[in-house]
């Protein structure tokens, strides 16, 4: 594998980790939603990541029978949670049924914490697999100085 493919790996990783930030934000923030433009509850969301090939488009093609190409990730689709609402009995709320039922999304604020510090600290190691990998790459280029 060479280091522009170790670059390529790493923002791809990088990248899958901030959608899935982002994802896990959204329905934190929507926690206490109970009416969407659809006109239910909000659902969970939840990202589903797929490895992706990297291989370099000038590698030869004897090169490539020899070492199996890089594996990146891509988010492959994001999940809507297909469980039916929790429901809680408010009968004063605005959105409440007429047996006086409100229908909440299937959303943990502590699993949610989890989930993001995970993304966190996977973002990270990418960045510190991108940044080691960007130093080799200079290195190389100060030794053919």
């Amino acid at each position: 594998m060479s280091l522009f493919q170790t670059l390529s790996v790493s923002a791809s990783g990088m990248s899958a980790q901030s959608m899935r930030a982002q994802t896990i934000t959204e329905n934190l923030a929507n926690a206490e939603t109970t009416r969407t433009p659809d006109g239910g509850p909000y659902r969970r969301r939840d990202v589903v990541f797929e490895t992706q090939s990297q291989s370099s488009p000038f590698s030869s093609v004897f090169q490539q029978e020899l070492s199996p190409d890089a594996m990146g990730v891509a988010v492959a689709e994001v999940r809507e949670d297909t469980r039916p609402p929790l429901l809680r009995y408010q009968p004063g709320h605005p959105h409440a049924g007429a047996d006086g039922y409100v229908g909440y999304p299937h959303i943990s604020p502590v699993e949610e914490m989890v989930d993001l510090m995970g993304a966190s600290r996977g973002y990270q190691a990418n960045v510190a697999s991108f940044n080691a990998a960007k130093d080799m790459v200079q290195k190389s280029i100060d030794l053919m100085r």
